[in-house]
């Protein structure tokens, strides 16, 4: 009987052929829990923006498999010492480092199930994985928890310089056709290597480092904090805020019972058991727009009004401020979608509300992106670069909003 090839090649459009290195990676790439990941896209509603941006969270897992491999090699080929067993661990690790994301990404994180990030759903299942893969996933459960002895194969997976970042802002560049994100991911890891146990950046990088948080400040103002984005971020997690309070409040139920369990309990960390876990694994973007297309003709009018909104584009108006939104305006909004409405101030919350979004690229004081010297000299590169903008990136950036509606529609 002839034996499965699994060490296949995959073409990507960013890196062009990426390899699977193992037949164990393979058999995870394979695994249901992983293939729900080309169901969940990576950038949420931000294809309402930028239309291009229809990649998934496959699509971005594969790319950060293939940036660790090249990463590996790089460290390896200049004496750092990784073990083949650590090199697996660390590629399963990156592979599985989102596998706990819900539908449309960040947009539903603390939605459909009560502050718990992905982060910790994710540890959910790379353990079920485990379990089913007769504990081949230890030493990269931790490594994916930075439990690892050498702290730079942890940081690959999770620090401001990690392999997450490196694709996700070239791929979001790349098909949002924002090119103001398009690092040079190659370089950046070339210039990688290892002292006292850290990650560090040689000192020929540091002009790739700039380019980078640079970068990556751009990418949250233009892209991921986009303010039609954000829009229809909040209207969505309205929206189901809603459907939960109709389905609390009355014998109704949706056609999609995997939606409905998770619309009808409130699931918190304590409560995620494996019967939770595994109808969370049925879950993807695909049950949301199915919901949203059936109630769209729904009695209630919020509910109602809400789907229409995002079905068809036609969301709530947005501003950007850089003060607070008094509570004047606030109230002066609510009045008018009351009055336009016909509906109840309760409701008319539904559609005029107000927050804030921040936008920080670098944080120095939380953890470093170390410049190394051929002196042997180490600095962070915030107090390396000629940049007087990296100092500015430092600090956080906080931008004020409000939502209404388009009363000349």
């Amino acid at each position: 009987m002839n034996q499965r090839n699994k060490l296949k090649i995959i073409n990507d459009p960013i890196y062009g052929f990426i390899t699977i290195p193992s037949p164990l990676i393979f058999d995870l790439i394979e695994h249901p829990y992983f293939q729900r990941l080309r169901r969940i896209t990576q950038m949420g509603l931000s294809n309402l923006v930028y239309p291009g941006a229809n990649h998934t969270r496959f699509h971005h897992a594969l790319g950060c498999l293939h940036l660790m491999k090249k990463s590996l090699d790089i460290l390896k080929s200049k004496g750092i010492e990784i073990t083949d067993e650590e090199e697996e661990a660390v590629l399963i690790a990156i592979l599985l480092h989102d596998i706990g994301h819900g539908p449309f990404s960040h947009a539903l994180e603390h939605s459909i199930v009560s502050n718990i990030s992905h982060e910790y759903l994710s540890l959910e299942f790379m353990n079920k994985l485990n379990s089913e893969f007769d504990g081949q996933l230890d030493l990269a459960i931790d490594i994916f928890r930075g439990y690892h002895d050498k702290k730079f194969l942890c940081q690959l997976i999770s620090s401001q310089l990690d392999i997450d970042r490196l694709d996700y802002l070239k791929r979001d560049s790349f098909y949002t056709g924002v090119a103001e994100g398009n690092i040079n991911s190659e370089r950046l890891i070339n210039m990688l290597n290892v002292v006292d146990n850290e990650l560090v950046v040689e000192q020929k990088g540091i002009y790739s480092i700039e380019k980078f948080l640079v970068a990556r400040r751009l990418m949250y103002w233009q892209v991921y904090l986009h303010k039609t984005g954000l829009c229809a971020e909040q209207i969505l997690i309205r929206l189901l805020r809603r459907a939960a309070y109709i389905f609390e409040t009355s014998d109704e139920n949706i056609e999609n019972s995997t939606l409905n369990y998770f619309l009808s309990h409130k699931i918190s960390s304590e409560d995620f058991d494996e019967v939770t876990l595994d109808l969370f694994s049925k879950l993807d973007d695909n049950d949301i727009i199915s919901a949203l297309k059936n109630w769209q003709y729904h009695k209630d009018f919020v509910l109602s009004k809400l789907s229409k909104m995002l079905l068809n584009r036609d969301l709530l108006k947005i501003k950007l401020k850089n003060d607070p939104v008094k509570r004047s305006k606030i109230n002066e909004q609510l009045e008018k979608a009351q009055k336009h409405f016909s509906i109840s101030k309760e409701d008319a919350e539904y559609f005029v509300f107000e927050g804030s979004t921040s936008n920080l690229a670098y944080q120095p004081d939380k953890e470093h992106i170390n410049i190394w010297y051929k002196s042997g000299k180490i600095k962070d590169v915030s107090s390396a670069s000629d940049q007087l903008n990296l100092k500015a990136l430092s600090k956080t950036v906080i931008k004020h909003y409000i939502c209404h509606p388009k009363y000349n529609n």
